[in-house]
């Protein structure tokens, strides 16, 4: 169920809205027909979690399109025109680059940036709220940008770990996990993927596909002998929808 200012509202009006198998209505769907209780301040708090979540899942697409590579961090490279590659193999933006012009450079030229999959993740946030909020917006929210992995996200941004899911979502983030990972090739120990709707998932380095397809792949970088398949775990990560409306609401 939807509440929205503590009343329980009737989706279709809602649903209408978007054209017919669009990730919004597909989402209104799964949180109209839940047992859970959604509840939104208001229901603009509510489209802009379904404004997104939509672009979560556009900008995974975007980004396994493109001629973005996977490369372990020890390998990992970036256009330097905007980025600083640091140690770890991250990527630190550069003083007196406009942080949108930096996370759209990515996706524009794709071929000059390869990383691991947690990196990917990261930037496909950073992405779908580039394409969401207004440049002024996202410029002021997200000043200071080190593309790394989930510790590294700004902190405006929310993420957090649900291991309690009542419904799993377009644009949620989830993990399959490889428990007898090869040592020898340790970037196989899982995959962070994003959910895009209809039993499909993205992840960096392996791609589009379904469940068994991200554990068929890493179940072939398993310890030799070992028949401890990989699995999808069963958590979600999630930014805070809220807390960023609210902000984008306060700074418009």
């Amino acid at each position: 169920m939807i509440s929205i200012n503590s009343q329980i509202i009737a989706p279709n009006v809602l649903i209408q809205k978007y054209s017919l198998n669009s990730t919004e209505q597909k989402i209104l769907n799964i949180l109209s027909e839940s047992d859970h209780t959604y509840r939104y301040a208001s229901e603009d708090q509510l489209l802009f979690e379904l404004r997104l979540r939509n672009s979560i899942v556009n900008a995974s697409i975007a980004l396994y399109k493109s001629n973005f590579s996977f490369k372990v961090f020890r390998h990992s490279v970036c256009n330097t025109d905007f980025w600083r590659r640091t140690n770890d193999g991250g990527f630190l933006l550069k003083n007196g680059v406009k942080p949108s012009d930096a996370i759209n450079d990515i996706y524009i030229n794709s071929s000059l940036y390869g990383t691991e999959c947690a990196t990917a993740m990261v930037i496909v946030y950073y992405k779908a709220l580039v394409d969401v909020l207004p440049e002024k917006v996202f410029n002021k929210l997200f000043p200071q940008i080190y593309l790394m992995n989930w510790q590294h996200l700004d902190r405006n941004i929310g993420i957090m770990d649900y291991q309690n899911v009542y419904d799993y979502l377009p644009g949620d983030g989830r993990y399959f996990k490889n428990p007898d990972v090869n040592p020898l090739t340790p970037e196989w120990q899982g995959e962070n993927v994003f959910d895009l709707g209809n039993g499909i998932y993205y992840g960096h380095g392996i791609g589009i596909g379904r469940a068994n397809n991200f554990i068929q792949a890493l179940n072939e970088n398993r310890i030799p002998g070992s028949t401890k398949s990989a699995y999808l775990m069963s958590s979600a990560k999630r930014p805070n929808f809220k807390h960023l409306a609210n902000l984008a609401q306060q700074l418009e």
